[in-house]
């Protein structure tokens, strides 16, 4: 796995372009399915049995969809654009990464599809579409065989509006402008679309019950495994506001999450008399370093931001980074390619991970191009990792 290099050595985006366009796209037939690999560096299957508990979580932002254009994705071969070929091909891969856990964002068709099907491949789900006229969401599936759905709480960022109003949120007057390298054109078209435009987002920006209202969303759930033993583990999913201009909203979304984490945990350690365990997955809109991932990491702004409820930090560690590092990329474009999807777990004495799924550099054959692709259904990776408890 490569490691993370800094920001100002990201590949500028006239070279990622000249490196899509002279090479020939992905013509696959079928997708590639990444595979977990040995953090340990042996290969996982001929490892002994553990005596712990062993399991497998995935996050992959899936393309709602809805944003789903070819004058968002020129570069993508119309065919695997329709929603017939995109739809298998994305239950494909989610079959056969063969994970307890799926995090799924922009998750559209929900009920009308992967519902039903993930039902068919042996996940119960949990589902919250975002706020306002948003049609996708986020999703945890979960292998009901190997996980017992104890407790779950829906978080919507809209709430940090009324915590303005009320004065117990405000946004700092100096706002810090963070520019992700290269920009997303991708997710500006998505989230500018006349569809996404609604009286609130063409308000005053400078006005918290404008600027705070993004209508993004988490969900997160305390689950019990039970084999060999029972154990309890808190899985969360997250979609961060995405746009790199507005980084004190993306802070204040951030530190809600955690906040409202902080709670359930101290709720389900409460009412199940018990030390949970905790993963927090998603897309987080933010490159490794900036400040929303420092912040994430450390519990702590390096900018004033928010004069926000309690603080109540939970320590959280990257599982690429606490690996093998950050892969070089998780959304790849000709207009963008960088990290924006993570893993982050709370360290502990009895839980780590063991194994992590691999993710292809920049320049294998089945990226080239950009995504999404024959061999690729998203313009995002999968990422996932495998864990284990021990008493």
């Amino acid at each position: 796995m490569l490691k993370t290099p800094p920001l100002s050595s990201r590949l500028p985006i006239a070279s990622i372009t000249r490196r899509f366009f002279s090479c020939k796209m992905s013509t696959a037939s079928s997708p590639v399915i990444p595979k977990f690999v040995s953090v340990e560096g042996a290969d996982i299957h001929s490892r002994i049995k553990p005596d712990g508990i062993r399991f497998r979580l995935a996050s992959y932002n899936i393309l709602a969809q809805i944003y789903v254009k070819s004058s968002y994705f020129p570069h993508s071969p119309s065919p695997c654009l329709r929603w017939k070929a995109r739809s298998e091909t994305i239950l494909t891969v989610l079959k056969n990464l063969g994970v307890d856990f799926l995090c799924l964002q922009e998750v559209d068709e929900y009920d009308s599809f992967y519902k039903r099907n993930m039902e068919g491949f042996g996940y119960s789900s949990i589902y919250i579409q975002r706020s306002g006229k948003k049609r996708d969401g986020c999703g945890i599936f979960y292998k009901h065989e190997r996980a017992e759905l104890l407790l779950e709480e829906k978080i919507e960022y809209n709430d940090l509006v009324d915590l303005a109003v009320q004065g117990e949120t405000s946004l700092s007057g100096d706002k810090q402008i963070e520019m992700l390298p290269n920009g997303n054109d991708v997710a500006d078209q998505k989230n500018d679309s006349s569809a996404e435009n609604t009286p609130e987002d063409r308000g005053d920006p400078n006005d918290p019950r404008v600027r705070l209202k993004r209508d993004c969303v988490g969900i997160m759930a305390a689950f019990q495994l039970k084999d060999p033993f029972d154990h309890i583990v808190i899985v969360a999913n997250t979609h961060i506001y995405w746009d790199p201009e507005w980084i004190d909203v993306k802070l204040a979304q951030a530190k809600y999450l955690l906040s409202r984490l902080a709670q359930f945990k101290s709720l389900v350690t409460d009412r199940f008399d018990c030390t949970p365990s905790l993963i927090l997955a998603g897309d987080f809109n933010s490159t490794p370093g900036d400040k929303v991932y420092q912040y994430l990491i450390s519990g702590n702004s390096s900018v004033p931001l928010v004069e926000c409820m309690e603080e109540l930090p939970i320590p959280l560690s990257s599982v690429y980074a606490f690996t093998r590092g950050e892969p070089t990329f998780t959304n790849c474009t000709p207009d963008f390619t960088n990290t924006l999807d993570y893993i982050f777990f709370s360290p502990s004495d009895f839980m780590k991970p063991v194994s992590i799924l691999e993710l292809p550099q920049l320049e294998a054959p089945d990226v080239v191009g950009g995504l999404p692709n024959y061999s690729h259904p998203s313009d995002h990776l999968p990422i996932g990792a495998e864990f284990e408890i021990t008493r």
